[in-house]
């Protein structure tokens, strides 16, 4: 039998590592031999995967700086658990994998990649290192597998091997986020929010290509039309960059209508909570875990046109070019503007667009089928291959 090692930074609370975990426990769930090795122990999503019944190794990585015997500690894992397949998830455990490939004999080696057109100016020099890093190391991989359109369209303009990438979309489970009355007074209660105001809300971690400074800016428009309306922005990373962001949303007098909230475990209570998603990005995104756990919550989504965003709404949500906070108000006005039946009625369409589109059982079958080409030993059923429709 296939024995599947995935390769991780953390599971801390993000998009892809909340896919990982996903993934990890429905192939655990199918009967396959499948566990994680991360270089930090310790993240949010880490006992729930656990729990599952999904291995989580600890590589006790002691910091950016601890290179050798970190390194030391993975080819000794590797040679004792000898997976059949290492699959990298996103940037350095794509590159560690493909750089000890040759100490694992007959190993094949996948790199996952989650984005698309990443702006790398935002970023220090190692990480615009790393990521060249992993162009070229792509040519020693068995297998890319991204999970969006955008993605796959990216890298083969940007000379990654061609040839070896295939499209996994997200998938989305709809029996975790689906339309809940219940949890949406509770979460709203507690955020001090009234019945009758209408709450939009930003899902991302302090990253630049998050573009919050756009969403602020939308906002401050927004409340012209609207003044009851209020924000929320939930996410974690660098809080040097969260402070600037405060500071800017009191510079456009949005003090008292916008809360900041760090992540937590359970989001279906804050999708639901919410009467419209917006997603403001400005550049890198894949496919948006965000978008289609609000949508499969029942609530609409105004999205920028980056990477597969604009795909994953179809007619159920606006569309916004990015960094164009004129455009991004407008596009939420007009679903502000609707009557609050026809907006139910349109979160009613994005969620039956996610179970049409996206659903965990399609995310299960794509990743065998792209997999199975590489051991005979797994199940290789037939693809619900992401179409350019």
């Amino acid at each position: 039998m296939a024995k599947l090692l995935f390769l991780a930074r953390a599971l801390d609370f993000g998009g892809a590592e909340r896919q990982l975990s996903t993934l990890t426990r429905l192939l655990h769930q199918a009967g396959h031999d499948v566990r994680i090795a991360v270089f930090y122990a310790g993240g949010g999503l880490e006992i729930e995967t656990r729990a599952a019944g999904v291995p989580v190794m600890d590589l006790q990585k002691g910091g950016r700086w601890d290179l050798l015997p970190f390194l030391w500690r993975l080819f000794r894992l590797l040679r004792k658990e000898h997976p059949t397949i290492v699959h990298g998830y996103l940037t350095v455990p794509n590159l560690l994998a493909v750089l000890l490939k040759p100490c694992v004999p007959g190993v094949r080696v996948v790199m996952g990649i989650r984005a698309s057109n990443m702006d790398l100016d935002h970023y220090d020099w190692l990480s615009r290192l790393t990521t060249r890093l992993e162009r070229v190391a792509s040519w020693g991989a068995d297998l890319l597998i991204v999970n969006s359109r955008a993605g796959r369209d990216h890298l083969l303009a940007q000379g990654f091997a061609p040839g070896k990438v295939c499209v996994v979309p997200n998938g989305i489970d709809t029996v975790r986020f689906h339309p809940d009355p219940t949890a949406r007074r509770e979460q709203r209660a507690e955020w001090g929010i009234g019945e009758n105001e209408r709450l939009i809300g930003l899902i991302a971690r302090w990253d630049p290509m998050k573009d919050h400074p756009n969403f602020l800016r939308a906002a401050a428009r927004l409340l012209a039309d609207h003044p009851g309306t209020r924000f929320v922005c939930m996410g974690g990373g660098d809080m040097a960059y969260r402070i600037q962001l405060e500071s800017l949303a009191a510079t456009l007098d949005l003090a008292g209508k916008i809360t900041w909230r760090e992540p937590q475990a359970e989001l279906a209570p804050v999708y639901a909570a919410l009467d419209i998603l917006v997603s403001a990005s400005r550049f890198g995104e894949g496919f948006s875990n965000v978008i289609g756990e609000a949508m499969a919550t029942g609530v609409p989504c105004v999205v920028t046109d980056v990477g597969d965003s604009a795909w994953i709404v179809g007619d159920t949500g606006r569309v916004a070019p990015p960094g164009d906070a004129a455009a991004l108000a407008a596009a939420v006005n007009e679903l502000l503007d609707l009557p609050d039946a026809a907006r139910t009625a349109l979160g009613e369409r994005a969620r039956a667009r996610i179970e049409d589109n996206f659903s965990l059982e399609a995310l299960t079958n794509n990743t065998l089928a792209v997999l199975g080409a590489l051991s005979d030993s797994l199940q290789r059923p037939a693809v619900d291959a992401a179409s350019d429709d």
